[in-house]
C-alpha cells in the first residue's frame, strides 16, 4: 500500500506500531525523525563517505570554542586507515579488543565502547579515541570479519543536520517548526570560518580571513565554490548541509514557508527529503517488506515495544543483519534514493555537485598532517 503524505503514514504507524504508547501519534512522529536520519546516514555511506563520518559529535563555533553544538553527522579528513581481521574474536567486539589487535593503538586512551554486542547490534562510527589532536573511529564491516579503523582530523570539513517537526491534530504545521528552523540556522551560520553578510541590495556575500590575515569577500556562492576548489583549505572552513522533511511544515501550496526560507539562506546546502521517498522507505522496508528484506522489519519492530534499552534501528545502533540489507538496498537503489532528495538551495545546485564537493574536500584534507596511526 502507498501513502499520499507523511501525515497519512504517521497515522498508520501510530495505529499499527505505536498503539502501546501513551501518545501514539507523537511516538510515530519521533520514529519518523529517526528514519530521516537513517536514510541520510545510508545515503552518505553510499556516496563513499563512511570512513569520514562521525555521528552525534559536538562542533565548536568558529573562533569561539567555549560554545559547542551537537550535530547529527560531521565529516572529517582521514589521515590513516587500517583494516584488521577480527575473526579470532567473539562478541562483544569492544574498543579494548580492537586496541589489542592494532599495535598503533596500544598506547592510546581507547574508550570502553562496543562495536558489536552479543545481541548482534552494531555501533556505527564508534569513536575509540577522542583527543584534541585527532579522532580514531571504527566501523565493523558486516560479514567480512574485519573492522576498518580510521584516524580523523578533529576539525570537520562538513556537517549534516536533519530537521523534522510533526504536525499536531487540528494544526496546519508543527508549533515548534519555527524554533527548530532558528536553531538550525544559528548552528549553520556559526560553525564555519566563511561568514555570511547581507548587502543593502539583499544579495548575500561571504567574508573569510585568509592565512595572511587579510579579509576576502565576494558573492557567497562564488566564494564558497572557490574555497572548495582551491588547493589549500582555510582553517575552520566547514560546508554546512541541512536535510528537512515533511511538506506540511516547510511548504504551502504557493510558496516556501518562512521556516524553510530561514534554513535555505543559512545552510550552504539545503535538501528536502520528499514525502514520496520517506513513504517508500517505510512501506518497502518496514511495513510491507519482501521476504529478503524481512530482517529490517524485524529490527524496527523489536525497537518499538514500549521497553527501554531495546532500540536496534537508529543511525547509531543498528541490527547487524538489517544493516547489511540496508547497505545493499541503498547501493542497489542509489539512483532512486538520490531522486528522493530535492535541492532547495543553492539555486541551480544539484545533488551530484554536492557529492563531488564533499568527496573533493575529503580528499584534499588528507594532506594535512596531525600525527598518524600507522
Amino acid at each position: 500500500m502507498r501513502y499520499d503524505s507523511i501525515d497519512a503514514l504517521q497515522k498508520v504507524l501510530a495505529d499499527s506500531v505505536f498503539s502501546y504508547a501513551r501518545a501514539p501519534k507523537k511516538a510515530s512522529g519521533r520514529a519518523l525523525g529517526t528514519l530521516v536520519e537513517v536514510v541520510t546516514y545510508y545515503a552518505l555511506r553510499t556516496w563513499g563517505l563512511s570512513d569520514n563520518t562521525v555521528i552525534e559529535r559536538h562542533v565548536s563555533e568558529f573562533a569561539n570554542p567555549t560554545i559547542e553544538h551537537n550535530v547529527e553527522f560531521s565529516l572529517h579528513a582521514v589521515h590513516a586507515r587500517n583494516q584488521i581481521d577480527i575473526s579470532p574474536l567473539s562478541p562483544p567486539i569492544t574498543g579494548i579488543k580492537i586496541q589489542r589487535s592494532l599495535p598503533a593503538l596500544r598506547d592510546s586512551p581507547v574508550k570502553q565502547v562496543q562495536l558489536l554486542t552479543t545481541k548482534d547490534v552494531k555501533r556505527n562510527a564508534a569513536v575509540l579515541v577522542n583527543e584534541e589532536s585527532h579522532l580514531v573511529v571504527a566501523n565493523l564491516e558486516n560479514f567480512s570479519n574485519s573492522v576498518v579503523v580510521c584516524q580523523l582530523n578533529v576539525q570537520p570539513f562538513a556537517i549534516v543536520e536533519c530537521k523534522r517537526v510533526g504536525i499536531e491534530e487540528g494544526m496546519r504545521k508543527g508549533p515548534q517548526t519555527i524554533e527548530k528552523a532558528k536553531q538550525g540556522a544559528y548552528v549553520a551560520r556559526s560553525v564555519s570560518s566563511l561568514q555570511k553578510i547581507r548587502l543593502r541590495s539583499g544579495e548575500i556575500h561571504g567574508l573569510i580571513e585568509n592565512k595572511d590575515g587579510n579579509l576576502r569577500t565576494g558573492p557567497y556562492d562564488t566564494l564558497l565554490n572557490q574555497l572548495i576548489q582551491e588547493e589549500d583549505i582555510l582553517q575552520d572552513f566547514i560546508v554546512t548541509v541541512g536535510v528537512v522533511s515533511n511538506h506540511g511544515n516547510w511548504f504551502t501550496a504557493d510558496s516556501q514557508n518562512k521556516e524553510l526560507r530561514i534554513l535555505s539562506q543559512s545552510y550552504d546546502w539545503l535538501l528536502f527529503l520528499t514525502d514520496e521517498g520517506i513513504c517508500r522507505f517505510v512501506n518497502d522496508l518496514l511495513l510491507a517488506p519482501s521476504p529478503k528484506l524481512q530482517p529490517v522489519n524485524e529490527a524496527f519492530s523489536k525497537s518499538y515495544t514500549g521497553e527501554r534499552g531495546v532500540n536496534r534501528f537508529t543511525k547509531v545502533l543498528m541490527d547487524i543483519h538489517a544493516d547489511q540489507i540496508l547497505q545493499d538496498w541503498f547501493s542497489e537503489h542509489r539512483n532512486d534514493v538520490e531522486n528522493w532528495f530535492n535541492v532547495i538551495s543553492p539555486n541551480g545546485g544539484t545533488l551530484f555537485k554536492l557529492q563531488d564537493d564533499l568527496i573533493h574536500l575529503s580528499s584534499k584534507r588528507r594532506s594535512h598532517e596531525v600525527g598518524h596511526v600507522k
